[in-house]
C-alpha cells in the first residue's frame, strides 16, 4: 500500500485514504472530492488524483468541477483529443465558466498555437472573478511569442488587479530586461513602490535596474530599503555587497557577503567574492583563505583555482601557482587565458618544453594574438628548434603581415640558415617598419647581429 501523508486535521482526506485501504465505500460531497483531488495534484500524486476523480464522478456524475479536474489531468497526460471533447461538453453546459476556456487555451498553448490560446483566454477574462490570473496567463502566451510589449501590458494589468502578485512583477521586469529598457523599468518600479512602499521585492528589483545602468548610489539605496523591510532577504544582501564593491567600499561589501552566510548555506560564489574584496584591500592572506574556501565548496570552480594561482604569482611562488593553475586547466582545458598563464609561469620556472605546449594550445584554441606567435618562436629558438620557429613565424605572417616583431625574427632565422637574400629582404622590411626595434636581433640572435652583412643593412637605414 502506498504511504500517504494526509494533511493535519483533514478529516475528508483521512477518510478517503481509509476507504482506499479497506475497499469500503464512503460518501463525500463534491466539494470534498475537489479538495482531495487538489491536494493530490499539489503533492504530485496524479494516480491518486485520478482515483479520487473517478470515485467522485461515480457519486456525482454531473459535477462540472470534477470533470474539469479530469480534463486537467488529461491535458497533463497529453490526451488532448479526449480533453478537447470533454471540455466541449462542459462548455455546452456552462458556457460562462472561465475555467473551461483556460483549459482549452492550455491545450492550444501546448500545441504552440499561442494566438488561439490568447483568444480563448480573452473569452475567459469576460467571465472570471480572478482577472489577475487570466492576465498573467495571457502575458505568458505573449512571452512564448517573444512579443514583450504585449506581455508587459498584460503582466501590468495583472498587477493592477493584484498588486502583490510578485510573479507578475518579475515578469514585467523580465520584459523590460529583454528589451534593454532599464530606465523605463526604474520608472515603472518607482511608480509601483508608490502604491506598495513596503514591497521588498520591488525595492530589490529597482536596485538591480539601477545597478545595470551603473547608478550605484541609487542601487545601494534601493537594496538598503529591501533589507530594511526584510532583514533575512539574502538576495538583497548579495546585490548590496556587489554594489558596495563597485563603490570601492570593500570592507562593507565583505560584511554584507558574510551576512548571507549567516542566513543561508554558504556558496562558492560568496566565498570567492569575499576573497576578491580582501585582495583589493591588499590583504592577501585573508584573500587566499576565502579563495580556498570557494574551491572547497565547489572544486569545479576554475576561477577560484586561478585566483589562488594569481596570488602565488604575485608572491613569486611559481611552483605553487603552477599546481593551482593545473587544477583550473583540468576543469576547463579549452580556456586559452589559462594556457597563456601556464606559459607565463612555466617560463618563470624555466620549463621551456611545457611553455611550448602552452603556446601551441593557445593557437589550437584560436588565440592568435601576436604575443602568442612571438612567444612560441622565441622559446623554440631558445631550445634550438630553429626550423620549427621559422615555420611558426611564417604561419604568423599570414595573420600579421608587416609587423616588425615577426620580420626581425624571420630575418634573423634566414641569416642563421645562411639564406642571405631572404634574410636581407626581411631585415629591410623590418627596418622600414620600426628601425628602433632592430636591437631585438642583438638580444635574441647575437651571432646574427655580428654579421657584417646585417650591420651594413642596418647602417644604410640609419
Amino acid at each position: 500500500m502506498m504511504d500517504l501523508t494526509p494533511k493535519e486535521n483533514n478529516i475528508s482526506l483521512s477518510k478517503f485514504e481509509s476507504m482506499l485501504k479497506t475497499n469500503s465505500v464512503y460518501f463525500f460531497d463534491s466539494v470534498e472530492f475537489e479538495e482531495i483531488v487538489h491536494y493530490y495534484l499539489d503533492s504530485g500524486k496524479n494516480s491518486l488524483a485520478k482515483k479520487a476523480i473517478n470515485l467522485g464522478l461515480k457519486q456525482h456524475p454531473n459535477s462540472v468541477m470534477l470533470k474539469l479536474l479530469q480534463a486537467e489531468l488529461m491535458i497533463f497526460d497529453e490526451e488532448y483529443e479526449k480533453a478537447t471533447a470533454l471540455l466541449k461538453e462542459l462548455q455546452a453546459i456552462e458556457p460562462a465558466n472561465d475555467e473551461i476556456y483556460v483549459q482549452q487555451a492550455s491545450i492550444f498553448s501546448k500545441k504552440d498555437n499561442h494566438f488561439k490560446a490568447i483568444s480563448l483566454l480573452k473569452i475567459a477574462l469576460k467571465f472570471t472573478d480572478d482577472e489577475a490570473d487570466i492576465y498573467n496567463l495571457i502575458g505568458m502566451e505573449y512571452l512564448y511569442l517573444d512579443d514583450f510589449d504585449e506581455a508587459l501590458l498584460n503582466f501590468s494589468k495583472c498587477l493592477e488587479a493584484d498588486v502583490e502578485d510578485y510573479s507578475a512583477l518579475y515578469n514585467v521586469i523580465y520584459c523590460f530586461d529583454m528589451q534593454n529598457k532599464h530606465l523605463e523599468a526604474t520608472e515603472y518600479l518607482n511608480d509601483y513602490i508608490n502604491k506598495d512602499p513596503y514591497s521588498e521585492i520591488a525595492w530589490h528589483q529597482l536596485g538591480r535596474q539601477y545597478f545595470i545602468v551603473e547608478n550605484y548610489t541609487e542601487a545601494l539605496r534601493a537594496f538598503d530599503f529591501a533589507v530594511l523591510i526584510d532583514e533575512y532577504f539574502v538576495g538583497a544582501y548579495l546585490e548590496k555587497a556587489k554594489t558596495l564593491e563597485e563603490l570601492g567600499r570593500f570592507e562593507e561589501a565583505i560584511e554584507n557577503y558574510k551576512i548571507t552566510i549567516k542566513f543561508d548555506d554558504p556558496t562558492s560564489f560568496v566565498f570567492f567574492r569575499i576573497g576578491e574584496c580582501y585582495e583589493k584591500l591588499k590583504k592577501s592572506t585573508l584573500a587566499l583563505k576565502y579563495y580556498k574556501k570557494s574551491v572547497q565548496e565547489d572544486p569545479l570552480l576554475d576561477k577560484g583555482w586561478i585566483a589562488i594561482a594569481n596570488l602565488h604569482i604575485k608572491g613569486k611562488k611559481y611552483d605553487k601557482a603552477l599546481f593551482y593553475l593545473n587544477k583550473a586547466i583540468e576543469i576547463d582545458e579549452s580556456n586559452s587565458v589559462y594556457w597563456r598563464k601556464y606559459a607565463e609561469i612555466t617560463l618563470k620556472l624555466n620549463y621551456f618544453e611545457e611553455a611550448v605546449v602552452a603556446f601551441q594550445q593557445c593557437i589550437l584554441l584560436q588565440d592568435l594574438d601576436l604575443v602568442i606567435w612571438v612567444g612560441l618562436s622565441d622559446v623554440l629558438c631558445f631550445l634550438g628548434e630553429y626550423e620549427d620557429a621559422l615555420t611558426n613565424l611564417l604561419k604568423a605572417k599570414l595573420y600579421f603581415d608587416d609587423f616588425a616583431e615577426i620580420e626581425y625574427r624571420l630575418a634573423s632565422l634566414y641569416f642563421k640558415f645562411k639564406n642571405y637574400p631572404k634574410g636581407a629582404m626581411h631585415l629591410k622590411e623590418a627596418l622600414s617598419i620600426d628601425y628602433e626595434y632592430h636591437t631585438i636581433i642583438k638580444e635574441l640572435f647575437p651571432e646574427v647581429y655580428k654579421l657584417q652583412k646585417v650591420k651594413d643593412i642596418i647602417a644604410e637605414f640609419k
